[in-house]
């Protein structure tokens, strides 16, 4: 393994500098102004800020998304529930109406699910009733580096799955979305 020069390491100092700065401002707001600025990292669901918000300061963006993902975890089964329902179906309503976060519809875009033949459309509204009606709840991935076929195969295969383990794993997918989310608010190569 090679040593890295002078120039790699300053070029990468440099890089974080604005993060660790960034940060540094972040972890300095009162709470009311915390959970502002991180509106929409977990969709409609400022409590997980609010509550994280008293974890710091935060020194990297791990730590912030370590501390969210905590209060997700450590939170009563109808609030993590809620969290889960927060999350609006792929492609469906909110996406034709127009409504969508704008996290969410970049974030459907980038799938491209934008793009989906009329075929297509109906396949993945489909799964989308067959997975509420068998869950109780939206089925939820993090869609980036994903398309849209790859999205529809991973909602038809996690039908078969028991309902905890579909609870959990819309949980984990959530925290992988506000990773992604945090990321981009603090221009961190994902």
């Amino acid at each position: 393994m090679s040593t890295p020069t002078n120039a790699t390491t300053a070029a990468t100092t440099a890089a974080t500098e604005p993060t660790a700065a960034a940060l540094a401002a972040l972890s300095r707001l009162p709470q009311d102004a915390f959970v502002a600025r991180l509106e929409g990292i977990f969709e409609h669901s400022p409590w997980i800020a609010e509550r994280a918000w008293s974890a710091g300061p935060f020194g990297s963006i791990d730590e912030l998304h370590a501390a969210m993902c905590l209060v997700v975890d450590t939170a009563d089964p109808t609030e993590q529930l809620a969290l889960i329902c927060a999350h609006p179906e792929l492609a469906g309503k909110e996406a034709e109406a127009g409504t969508l976060t704008t996290a969410s519809t970049g974030e459907q875009r980038g799938a491209g699910l934008d793009q989906c033949s009329k075929e297509e459309l109906q396949r993945l509204r489909r799964l989308n009733q067959d997975y509420r009606a068998r869950f109780g709840f939206p089925f939820v991935v993090a869609v980036k580096g994903l398309t849209r076929h790859q999205i529809m195969d991973r909602v038809e295969a996690r039908l078969a799955n028991a309902r905890d383990t579909e609870f959990r794993t819309c949980l984990a997918e959530i925290g992988k979305i506000a990773r992604f989310r945090l990321d981009a608010l603090f221009g961190a190569s994902a």
